[in-house]
């Protein structure tokens, strides 16, 4: 979850909505990546989860990781609850999920290497205090009850406006976690062309990237529990948008769907309001009940902007947010997938050739089919195997094109962290299809061994 934005003044014209999305556009030598990689922490002697208090807790994982490794606390209400250092910070999402938002760099070798220093870092602190963490989609064993609510002003007005909507808002909260990457865009058209192609391969990311197949200690009926929790969660800010693939779609129309998202809070010396339900159109007329007479500032519209959870979304960057939470290897591959595809002008438009007369129940059953059978799913003659096949060959090919090299030059390229989508490609097999085969083989139905098996 993000964190309260700042730097932003009064809002003065409605134009500005649109120009603080379009103030993200860069050149293509200014194109970045931003990887955001969760992950649960448990206790290994228990195998519960951490609480946010205590020896074994998460402000101990927090403060290991501030003494020993140069991280600087970030605080809300007295309490620890992130960690910064540089561009790249470490939060807390609302069950205890640790999450790694890497800064921006130039390549997926710069990327693998922050994820492995953050990896070891958080090894150092948990062994010191007997914790472990995991790379899952979904808590196999937890209940709701057995995962503290973090303490951030944020998360508690969000659980409590989660039993309002859905059935599953609160599942997401606490009990799934997901890896993503920020890439930029270079235009508006170019923006456009990269949200399409985003939110309609979202599904194969899905697919490859399924590793959530067990909820509440048994097998849940999906490879990808995580992407059917968000299914019903929100219906107002989730989601496949439709309005993107339609014509004359741009920042503006960007600007009208999250006026419609309903507002969660907003952000004032240090503490977050209730604005649950209410109107950001309010706001911007100065009648928003949280804050009669006052209107918003851009840093409340960049914190409106967090809280609307499509499938992709824009801010200032784009966010690819369809995949599981997962082993290390698939902390890497997901970057180099979406950036073989994005940041290389012939496999974008080779991967808009491939979607772009796919309607929308085309695309959300794609997105109902991934959750459920990953690569096996097939929706109108369409089989995701088949299209996973092209989308990771045409990012083969971007990244290739791309020619970053890697190791001081002995490596020519990225294509190499693609490896792991290769092979579930060659063999139809994805993380969940492992772990369904391991609980139903060797593990004999004991789904504790997960955590011995599967830790980092």
């Amino acid at each position: 979850m993000s964190i309260p934005q700042n730097g932003g003044g009064p809002i003065e014209r409605h134009e500005q909505l649109a120009e603080y999305l379009a103030d993200g556009c860069k050149p293509k030598s200014d194109w970045r990546i931003g990887t955001e990689h969760e992950k649960f922490g448990y206790c290994k002697d228990t195998l519960k989860p951490l609480p946010y208090e205590g020896d074994r807790s998460i402000r101990a994982m927090l403060e290991g990781l501030r003494d020993a490794h140069a991280w600087s606390p970030v605080e809300e209400g007295g309490k620890l609850i992130g960690l910064e250092k540089g561009d790249a910070n470490i939060s807390l999402e609302p069950g205890g999920q640790l999450e790694l938002s890497g800064g921006p760099l130039q390549s997926i070798h710069e990327t693998c290497d922050e994820v492995n220093t953050h990896l070891r870092e958080v090894k150092d602190v948990a062994d010191r205090i007997g914790a472990g963490f995991i790379g899952l989609g979904a808590a196999p064993i937890w209940t709701h009850d057995d995962m503290d609510l973090m303490p951030k002003g944020r998360y508690k007005l969000m659980n409590e406006y989660m039993t309002r909507v859905g059935t599953m808002g609160r599942v997401m909260m606490r009990r799934t976690c997901t890896v993503q990457v920020n890439l930029d865009f270079g235009s508006e058209a170019d923006m456009v062309k990269k949200l399409r192609v985003a939110l309609a391969l979202q599904p194969v990311a899905t697919a490859l990237f399924a590793n959530s197949p067990f909820f509440e200690g048994k097998p849940n009926g999906h490879k990808s529990w995580r992407s059917r929790v968000w299914r019903d969660l929100d219906s107002s800010r989730t989601g496949m948008l439709p309005f993107v693939f339609e014509d004359g779609f741009g920042f503006e129309r960007w600007v009208q769907y999250a006026l419609d998202v309903p507002m969660y809070f907003v952000y004032r010396d240090g503490k977050y309001l209730d604005a649950l339900g209410m109107s950001f159109r309010d706001f911007l007329k100065g009648e928003l009940p949280a804050l009669p007479g006052e209107k918003p500032t851009l840093s409340d519209w960049a914190d409106h902007l967090t809280t609307a959870f499509p499938e992709a979304r824009i801010k200032k960057y784009m966010e690819m947010r369809g995949a599981d939470g997962g082993p290390w290897r698939r902390l890497c591959a997901l970057p180099a997938f979406w950036v073989g595809l994005m940041y290389d002008q012939s496999s974008l438009d080779a991967a808009w050739d491939m979607v772009k007369d796919w309607d929308a129940e085309t695309r959300d059953a794609l997105r109902v089919a991934a959750s459920v059978d990953a690569l096996q799913a097939e929706v109108n003659g369409i089989r995701m195997h088949d299209i996973a096949r092209e989308a990771v060959a045409l990012s083969h090919a971007g990244l290739k094109a791309r020619a970053r090299p890697g190791a001081g030059g002995l490596i020519p390229d990225e294509t190499h962290f693609l490896n792991t989508l290769h092979e579930s490609i060659e063999t139809g097999r994805v993380p969940a299809d492992e772990l369904l085969e391991k609980y139903h083989g060797e593990w004999g139905g004991d789904l504790t061994r997960i955590y011995a098996e599967y830790s980092y």
